[in-house]
């Protein structure tokens, strides 16, 4: 089965992606993975992606699109494979369907993790961290066993910056802008399933398995 995996931060989507990964055997894939592997392996294009990384900038698209179907022709995704993180433009999708289409293939589901708003604000915002053990917490789903206290080192917890809700607000905003053509274009070509994130993190993935055994069926 060939799928990708969408979800705006905070939906859940590390999280159900090795679940998908584990129970059906298939790579995932993430647009980091792929360029660290590329740039270890010293290949042409990783080469070229290291120089635009190097100097701080992003990797143009003829250089990523290069990268994916590098990635996508090898042995191990024989079987399917879990992209996350590309496509992020139309441009990109189109040129994901041209790979597959190259391989003899096409995508089954894109499988979009979708949480409202006021959810996301609450799970990123209610992040807490440990300025010294790195070691990270939830105010709700994760507490630590004492309020606003490290099990690791008893420091005193923090709210990072990028966690307040107006940061996260926003944060949130840029993201739904920029995944949103995205979302409309996979509608329109039938391949898009939402899936409602709102649930607990087991509900998910029962909605998840239960949509690739119909597949599977």
């Amino acid at each position: 089965m060939d799928l990708i995996l969408m979800g705006l931060p905070g939906a859940g989507k590390g999280t159900q992606a090795v679940t998908i990964s584990e129970e059906y055997q298939i790579p995932h894939i993430s647009t980091g993975d792929m360029f660290r592997a590329a740039i270890k392996d010293e290949t042409e294009l990783g080469k070229q992606a290291k120089s635009y990384t190097d100097a701080g900038e992003l990797v143009p698209d003829e250089v990523t699109i290069g990268i994916v179907r590098e990635r996508l022709a090898q042995d191990d995704c024989a079987e399917g494979f879990l992209l996350d993180g590309f496509p992020r433009t139309i441009a990109q999708a189109q040129a994901l369907e041209e790979i597959l289409s190259d391989l003899n293939r096409s995508i089954d589901f894109v499988i979009n993790i979708d949480v409202s708003k006021e959810k996301l604000i609450e799970r990123l915002a209610g992040r807490r961290v440990s300025p010294t053990s790195g070691q990270t917490y939830h105010v709700e789903y994760n507490p630590p066993k004492v309020d606003g206290v490290c099990d690791v080192d008893g420091s005193t917890l923090i709210q990072r910056e990028d966690d307040k809700p107006e940061k996260v607000k926003k944060r949130l905003e840029v993201n739904i802008e920029q995944t949103q053509p995205l979302v409309d274009f996979y509608s329109e070509k039938g391949y898009l399933r939402n899936i409602d994130g709102n649930q607990t993190i087991e509900q998910v993935q029962d909605d998840i398995v239960r949509l690739l055994e119909g597949l599977r069926a």
